[in-house]
């Protein structure tokens, strides 16, 4: 089994007996994979990215047990430490979960940084959100402008939603 399928086993486990976590962090892994393919990334930057996608919402659980929410902030503020736990379990580098934790803990805070793995990955989550949050067309084009800038995103998020 390689890492990807691992980690995923792993993440799976921590969000045992909820299959729309599970479900999110499947797609949102499919959809940033599409995109980094599709936008060039480094093989580095594609394990970056492909394991933040599988890990990037593990503070929702924390922030549920510990605060009774689980808003973005709180995603960013509890979710890169649940991250390297289950990262460290696979056996990942160090330079490979530092990396992935700056996803974790900024993967909503749109314009934090221009790492394309970031910006791919929170394209990837909002390409998701916008279904599983029944989003309205506006806030979906809303959406379009403040968060994407790869192509490959755009014209999924097009697509999808037929902007």
């Amino acid at each position: 089994m390689n890492k990807d399928s691992m980690l995923i086993d792993k993440t799976m486990k921590y969000f045992k007996g909820d299959p729309k976590r599970i479900q999110h962090f499947i797609k949102v892994y499919t959809f940033a994979t599409l995109i980094g393919e599709e936008e060039r990334l480094g093989e580095r930057e594609m394990l970056v990215l492909r394991t933040a996608a599988i890990v990037h919402d593990t503070g929702i659980k924390i922030g549920e047990e510990k605060y009774g929410r689980s808003d973005g902030a709180i995603q960013e503020r509890e979710g890169p430490a649940q991250a390297e736990i289950l990262m460290r379990e696979v056996g990942y580098d160090d330079d490979i979960i530092e990396s992935v934790k700056f996803l974790v803990a900024h993967h909503h805070s749109y314009g934090a940084d221009p790492k394309k793995e970031l910006r791919i990955l929170a394209e990837a989550d909002f390409i998701v959100n916008a279904l599983e949050d029944n989003m309205s067309k506006e806030s979906i084009m809303f959406g379009s402008y403040k968060v994407f800038r790869t192509a490959a995103g755009k014209r999924i998020l097009k697509n999808m939603y037929n902007l």
